[in-house]
């Protein structure tokens, strides 16, 4: 009998921290574009026709199934999911951009505004797929630090966005993908081989450049948005924002399929919501913002970072995550565009720099993974 091997749950990390699971294939429904690899688990027997069963496909009889002989089966349009990767880089930079123009609020108070978007999201589809609000016993734990992880990467990251150029602070958490294979090979014993080290190498390299301490870059630095001490906290937030969404991609790793995709997400939301408020309270910051505008963009901001979040998640169930977190590197491209388009700030050659070594870090983090698994694969079907 041959193994059943199912999609792999791929997380990617986009700007403002936001991370995006794969939902187990039996919910994504027949029209996703990923044929299950299962052969038959089963055989039955009708009378005098047999007729053999797909373990994959909830039992549905062979002829219907995902994989049976000479089903024709609908043709996926080739480049759509890197479409919908690159339609989540826009939206989040856009979210981002409006970020930027927000006046007089706070990046937890947005970050609270964001949580109450994500549990209108998720709401229906926890009562859909009954899933229950807490999950299961003995996740919860993995749940919770999941949420608290998730929301704090969000808040450090809505404050980066505010206190440093726009393009800085994307280029920043990109790196996030290199910090995932350096607490998985902690937490979760995965290799770490010496290009991964290279590749952490330069993600520090390209912070390095963006941050230009005084000690190695002199004390007369230029191409700020505001004061340096600003640009230090603003670095400081990118990359713990960074490390945080790293933290929750192992955590999602670790919990693995066991977890339905709306009760992450909920649990996110949630712990987000109650960690803002208290943090507002305690920091006096709650105000409803007196401008229009402001208000306007507040909504604007939960709906990107909403639509971002779906694109996402629906290329990661058409694509391999390879090609989908390699189309990532286009938040850094729109966010320097906007950058100069919008917000009339030129980036300086030292966040050019930086951009080329962290993209070049996460892009080799990520092709030297989706080369290992595209063998591990291979060696299976042998």
């Amino acid at each position: 009998m041959v193994q059943c091997q199912s999609g792999e749950a791929a997380a990617v990390s986009a700007a403002a921290g936001e991370e995006t699971e794969v939902p187990p294939r039996q919910e994504d429904g027949a029209g996703t574009g990923q044929p299950c690899l299962c052969p038959a688990a089963g055989m039955e027997a009708a009378g005098a026709e047999e007729r053999r069963v797909c373990g994959c496909c909830s039992g549905l009889p062979w002829p219907l199934c995902c994989k049976a002989p000479g089903t024709k089966k609908k043709a996926s349009c080739p480049g759509l999911g890197l479409f919908y990767t690159v339609l989540s880089a826009f939206l989040f930079s856009v979210a981002s951009l409006f970020l930027k123009k927000i006046e007089d609020v706070h990046s937890v108070e947005v970050s609270a505004f964001r949580c109450i978007f994500q549990m209108a999201f998720s709401l229906p589809g926890l009562i859909y797929y009954k899933t229950g609000f807490l999950g299961p016993k003995g996740k919860r734990m993995f749940l919770f630090f999941r949420g608290l992880l998730g929301s704090t990467a969000m808040v450090l990251l809505y404050y980066a966005f505010q206190v440093m150029p726009l393009a800085d602070a994307t280029v920043i958490t990109f790196s996030s993908p290199v910090f995932t294979s350096l607490l998985a090979w902690i937490f979760l014993k995965e290799k770490y081989s010496a290009w991964d080290f290279l590749f952490t190498l330069f993600a520090i390299a390209g912070v390095v450049l963006i941050a230009r301490p005084p000690f190695l870059f002199g004390s007369d630095v230029t191409g700020l948005e505001g004061s340096y001490t600003d640009h230090v906290k603003g670095t400081i937030a990118a990359v713990a924002s960074a490390v945080s969404g790293a933290a929750t991609l192992v955590i999602i790793r670790k919990v693995g399929k066991s977890v339905h995709y709306f009760l992450s997400i909920w649990y996110y939301a949630v712990i987000g919501l109650f960690g803002c408020v208290i943090a507002l309270f305690v920091m006096n910051e709650w105000s409803l913002p007196s401008c229009g505008r402001d208000r306007v963009l507040l909504i604007l901001i939960g709906l990107l970072g909403l639509g971002g979040q779906i694109f996402l998640t629906k290329a990661l169930q058409i694509e391999k995550a390879g090609p989908v977190a390699i189309m990532k590197t286009m938040d850094v491209v729109f966010a320097f565009i906007l950058q100069i388009l919008f917000l009339n700030h030129l980036p300086t050659w030292w966040t050019v720099g930086g951009a080329l070594c962290v993209v070049a870090s996460s892009s080799g983090t990520a092709i030297r993974k989706w080369w290992q698994t595209s063998k591990k694969s291979q060696q299976n079907e042998i």
